[in-house]
């Protein structure tokens, strides 16, 4: 089976389900770039709950911008301020210091694009999983497509569909309860090596 999906900032575990259910993965880099989505979002879970952490980007005086033309505001120190984030929510879980060495090279990189960007955390992201799957990307952009099973509705962190996804461990649980859905990091830092395994055993139906 063959995926469309967005490239997006260490995406949400219901993307990475659908990576790891798939054959072969086509990435969508040929549309416009959309504020509210995971382009250039991920959720995490902090000490105080559900934490943004979210990449300043360049907006375009343009209406419609490629998202492979948008580029990074690097005047803000935001991977500086990432890093500690997930610092301060997962060095007490229990493989955080497992992926540490491969992860924080990312927040010291000096990254332009943000679609380059988000393409470099996901192949750093398939390495800790120990996940290999054939990528390509789109030419042109389809609003409808053939071949392949459309994802691409993923990227909407605002008006996300409701994924029924099995819980697991997660370090603030006795706060906060389960928080679904979050950033594959969470799933990475909380399961380590089972991470896999797990993607592998739940279910997301395309649109």
């Amino acid at each position: 089976m063959s995926i469309l999906i967005h490239p997006t900032y260490f995406p949400s575990i219901s993307n990475f389900v659908a990576i790891a259910n798939a054959d072969e993965l086509v990435f969508e880099v040929d549309d416009n770039f959309l504020k509210q989505t995971y382009r250039n979002r991920a959720y995490i879970y902090g000490a105080n709950g559900k934490l943004t952490l979210n990449i300043p980007v360049i907006h375009s005086q343009k209406n419609r911008q490629k998202y492979r033309d948008v580029k990074i505001f690097n005047d803000e120190n935001w991977q500086s301020l990432h890093w500690k984030s997930l610092l301060s929510a997962y060095r007490t879980s229990p493989f955080f210091e497992y992926y540490e060495d491969e992860l924080k090279p990312l927040f010291e990189m000096k990254a332009d694009y943000i679609l380059d960007f988000n393409l470099k955390c996901f192949e750093i992201v398939c390495e800790c999983l120990q996940l290999e799957i054939p990528t390509s990307k789109t030419e042109t952009f389809q609003p409808i497509v053939d071949g392949v099973k459309d994802f691409r509705f993923l990227v909407h962190a605002k008006k996300e569909q409701p994924q029924h996804l099995e819980n697991y461990t997660q370090v603030f649980n006795n706060k906060h309860g389960f928080i679904p859905n979050l950033s594959i990091l969470d799933l990475l830092f909380n399961e380590g090596p089972n991470a896999l395994n797990y993607l592998e055993s739940q279910t997301i139906t395309p649109k």
